[in-house]
Formats: C-alpha cells, sequence, structure tokens
C-alpha cells in the first residue's frame, strides 16, 4: 500500500472493507482469512449482533484473539457458539433463506460478478492451472440473499470473461440469472484493493463506485481488462482507522491471515 494506506497489509484492507458493508442483526456465511477477519471486526466495531456461520457447521461464534478458525480445524472458532451441527446442515441453512451475506473470492471474476475457481486456459479436462473446485462457493453465490465479494485487484484476476462458471453471478448480465432459475440474491458488493464495485442494476454489469485513498479512476482501468462502468459521483473511502487495524491485530497476533 502507499500514500494514506501505508503499513496496511493486502488482507488488513480487504477486512476492513468487507466489515464496513456488514450490518447489525444479520446473519453471514464466513470462510477462513480476510472474510473471517471482516467478520469478527464488525462484530467488534459496529455489528455485535452480527450471527457467523462457518462452513463446517458452527453458528453464532464470538472468536476469541489468536483462536481463529484455520482450514484444517474449524473448532478453533467454537467458541460461544450457538450451535454445532454438519456441514448439510449449515447450507440448508442458506436454502431455507436464513443466511443474509455470503463472503466469497475466486481466481478469476468478469464484468457480471461471475466466478471461477475451478480451471485456468485450455479445456476443462486439460486446463493449464487446475484449482480447488467450487467447495461451497456455488451455494454461496446461488442461496444467499447477497454476496460479497474480496478480492485482489490484478489483470489476471479480472478478466473480459471467466473460464469456467465455478459460481453464477450475473452470467450474461440483464435478468439471465433469473432465468436459468437463480431467483434471488446476487452479487451486491465487489471490495477489492483498489475500490468498491456494484451492479448496475439494468445491465448487471460491474459498476466503480468508490476508491480508496490515493486510488485514481485511470489506475482502475488499467488494471482491469474489461470496460468499466463509473458511477456517476466516485466516492473515497476512509482509510482504515486505528481502531480498526488494532482489533485485526489483536484477533490474529500471529498474523496467520492478515499478512
Amino acid at each position: 500500500m502507499s500514500g494514506a494506506l501505508d503499513g496496511v497489509t493486502v488482507n488488513e484492507l480487504l477486512a476492513v472493507m468487507g466489515a464496513r458493508e456488514l450490518k447489525d442483526n444479520t446473519t453471514v456465511f464466513t470462510g477462513v482469512g480476510a472474510p473471517m477477519m471482516a467478520s469478527g471486526l464488525a462484530q467488534r466495531m459496529h455489528a455485535p449482533r452480527l450471527t457467523m456461520v462457518i462452513e463446517g457447521g458452527i453458528v453464532g461464534p464470538r472468536w476469541k484473539p489468536g483462536s481463529l478458525a484455520i482450514s484444517t480445524n474449524e473448532m478453533r472458532a467454537a467458541y460461544r457458539a450457538q450451535m454445532l451441527t454438519g456441514i448439510t446442515d449449515a447450507f440448508l441453512l442458506a436454502q431455507r433463506g436464513f443466511l443474509d451475506v455470503g463472503f466469497i473470492g475466486g481466481a478469476q471474476i468478469d464484468r457480471y460478478g461471475n466466478l471461477n475457481t475451478t480451471a485456468i486456459g485450455g479445456s476443462y479436462d486439460r486446463p493449464k492451472v487446475r484449482l480447488p473446485g467450487s467447495g461451497g462457493a456455488n451455494d454461496i453465490i446461488s442461496l444467499c440473499r447477497s454476496v460479497i465479494i474480496l478480492t485482489a485487484h490484478e489483470p489476471r484476476r479480472f478478466v473480459e470473461k471467466v473460464d469456467f462458471v465455478t459460481s453464477p453471478g450475473y452470467l450474461a448480465g440483464g435478468d439471465s440469472r433469473a432465468r436459468c432459475g437463480l431467483l434471488f440474491g446476487g452479487v451486491s458488493r465487489v471490495v477489492t484493493t483498489l475500490g468498491l464495485f456494484g451492479f448496475e442494476p439494468a445491465s448487471r454489469r460491474m459498476r466503480l463506485e468508490a476508491l480508496h485513498p490515493g486510488v485514481s479512476v485511470d489506475q482502475v482501468r488499467a488494471r482491469t481488462p474489461f470496460e468499466l462502468l463509473v458511477a456517476e459521483r466516485v466516492e473515497t473511502t476512509a482509510a482504515p482507522s486505528a481502531q480498526e487495524l488494532e482489533i485485526l491485530r489483536a484477533l490474529d497476533p500471529a498474523r496467520q491471515f492478515i499478512g
């Protein structure tokens, strides 16, 4: 980071900006990494009644500093949880409409918010890069009432067309998501290391709505290979505050997730 964001890591920036998108009295389906940090920060800053759900089936934890979940041991995050259930039951909660927000990321994203975490280059059977695949990513983007994408802003990630649709955003734009049977939800916000993005209501094309301090529209366009819509009024986000960074760093003293 540079300028107003000196000393702030990429994951700290994503966690702070993601946390600000979360509201009190809602439920968030969160994964390991920046989404987890964002959820924990929101709960401590402005959303004390935010209910977190972890993919493995932990509902309503209050994470202890230094005891955040890792991919091989989610039970570390079960402190004061309201429910310990299985992964199937966690996704059934989403299917029944109980999860307000889902956090998700991907290796590729296009102008309609479609994500790829499956394969890059070549054919599906013989790709240049084989990625982990969906996991719960398709379920989250298909079933949660809204989805927030957290990602570094790089030309290799922002592409004209994803090589494989692991997680359907607005598909081909317009009403194509609904026509394919996904009757609610969708991507509400894309949070990157350069700014905040929404989607134009009619076309469902990605639209720049806010820049982080020290970032220009030209810089965003230079790192976005597809034609990007720009809102009539582009706001500037507030830099991460000393309090936000203090809480994040206390949650992750070993810096496993914030870098």
